[in-house]
């Protein structure tokens, strides 16, 4: 494969994320630079440079504070921490990376999407077995798996970035709703046609009871991060291997074709069948959260646990009225295996701090840190040290949202990214997002959609060759 630059800056708005022109940090630490110029790589006795995506919940951000104060204090250094809107960073990066004055260090939650992968494919990330080793023991072993890049300058496949939160994809309803519409949540179906006929069967009868604007399933057409992460799971459901775990494209085969097609149709038919609300064409990546907490919406699909927990300080709706459900069986009745998001914190390059900055991620790795993060984001990323899970947090039999996402963890694997760095252009194409909104908004066909994603994705491999 070529080495490729590192980002083409007009994909991303297809993911929804947008960009950020250099010097526009979004909500900068107090006392800190408020741009990132200058915000490089000097040597000597100045601050370790962190960039770090601002916390969905202010919890979040308090604790990244917490460990980052309480490594100073230890460490006798000093952090020069940033929070970044999640839609401003890789606007940030690319600029930073084009000027040669990238941080030290940086978490994005997009980032095992797309950008640490071909980054340390493109030899742009400091391999850092030597923070992870010592920590292997803590870590599942799936969520070190998902770390291992190949660096293609090396050639060598090793660990390039440090786990600290995962996440699959979660499915959400309203039991009050379902109340509504004469059904429980213990009454959905485990097989995949039953499951999907049970929300496509509500709808009527909740209409009745709670008014005409209400819709049985709100899943993303959208050229949104959630349609892509969504539809990455209905692969699943359909066992596509869009790629082999040597990384090869298998497009070419027909089982793989007639997979794709299958995955396709059955997720556009919500749509197509009027049980998804119309502007899901346009959402962005919060908008099936809105749809479902304003009850627009008896269910949606979505990559982590934010919808249940913004609600987390509301018992009465995060513990009654709002359900996470488990996903049915494959069509093949077999159980299903779930895709993981894995959140993680790179070293770059660049840096002239790389001593520091790994003496950094060893003390955030360290159990009792991350315990305090994933806590601090509120369940709306799972842990990735089994240990974690034994605190009374995580072990909660009456929540009913974590509960169901711990189980997924069973059963799981790494995004397509970890295998081969090429599918991170598929995302940030967002191929997935693209083919969803033209087949509800031009009516493309399944067999037309089908060609056209065998056709992008081909295409963006051979670039890679």
């Amino acid at each position: 494969m070529k080495r490729r630059r590192f980002i083409n800056r007009g994909l991303w708005f297809s993911l929804g994320l947008g960009l950020a022109s250099c010097g526009q940090q979004s909500s900068p630490e107090s006392g800190t630079q408020s741009s990132a110029e200058g915000n490089g790589n000097s040597g000597g006795d100045g601050p370790l440079k962190v960039w770090w995506q601002e916390g969905f919940y202010p919890e979040e951000s308090d604790a990244i504070r917490k460990i980052a104060a309480s490594w100073e204090k230890k460490s006798g250094k000093t952090i020069d921490l940033a929070l970044i809107a999640q839609k401003d960073m890789i606007g940030q990066i690319e600029n930073a990376l084009s000027a040669k004055t990238l941080p030290d260090v940086c978490y994005t939650g997009v980032g095992d999407l797309a950008v640490f992968p071909r980054m340390a494919w493109n030899g742009q990330l400091v391999e850092v077995s030597d923070v992870l080793k010592p920590l292997e023991k803590f870590y599942d072993p799936e969520a070190l798996r998902g770390v291992r890049y190949k660096n293609n300058v090396t050639g060598d496949r090793s660990y390039f970035a440090v786990p600290i939160m995962q996440s699959g994809i979660h499915i959400h309803c309203w039991q009050s709703l379902l109340a509504d519409s004469g059904q429980s949540a213990s009454a959905i179906p485990k097989d995949w046609t039953g499951f999907w006929k049970f929300w496509e069967n509500a709808q009527a009868p909740l209409r009745q009871a709670a008014g005409p604007d209400i819709y049985s399933i709100g899943m993303p057409m959208s050229r949104s991060l959630d349609t892509y992460n969504n539809f990455e799971q209905f692969l699943e459901a359909y066992n596509v291997e869009i790629l082999s775990e040597d990384g090869d494209l298998q497009l070419n085969q027909p089982a793989v074709r007639k997979g794709l097609g299958a995955a396709l149709q059955d997720y556009a038919r919500f749509y197509q069948g009027g049980f998804v609300p119309p502007d899901a064409v346009d959402w962005d990546n919060t908008g099936n959260n809105v749809s479902l907490l304003s009850r627009k919406s008896l269910m949606t699909v979505n990559h982590t646990l934010s919808a249940p927990g913004s609600q987390r300080q509301d018992e009465e709706v995060y513990f009654k009225q709002l359900s996470t459900v488990p996903w049915p069986n494959k069509p093949n009745g077999q159980p299903m295996r779930h895709t993981i998001e894995l959140k993680q914190v790179v070293i770059f390059s660049q840096s002239q701090k790389q001593d520091a900055a790994k003496e950094f991620l060893a003390y955030l790795a360290q159990p009792e840190n991350l315990q305090a993060y994933t806590q601090g984001a509120q369940a709306r990323y799972l842990p990735v040290m089994p240990q974690l899970l034994e605190d009374e947090f995580w072990k909660d039999q009456k929540d009913p949202h974590v509960k169901v996402a711990l189980q997924q963890l069973q059963n799981s694997r790494p995004s397509f990214q970890v295998f081969n760095p090429a599918y991170g252009e598929v995302a940030a194409q967002n191929i997935w997002g693209g083919i969803m909104r033209s087949i509800a908004t031009e009516q493309l066909s399944i067999e037309a959609a089908t060609e056209r994603a065998v056709k992008e994705i081909t295409a963006i491999f051979s670039a890679w060759e």
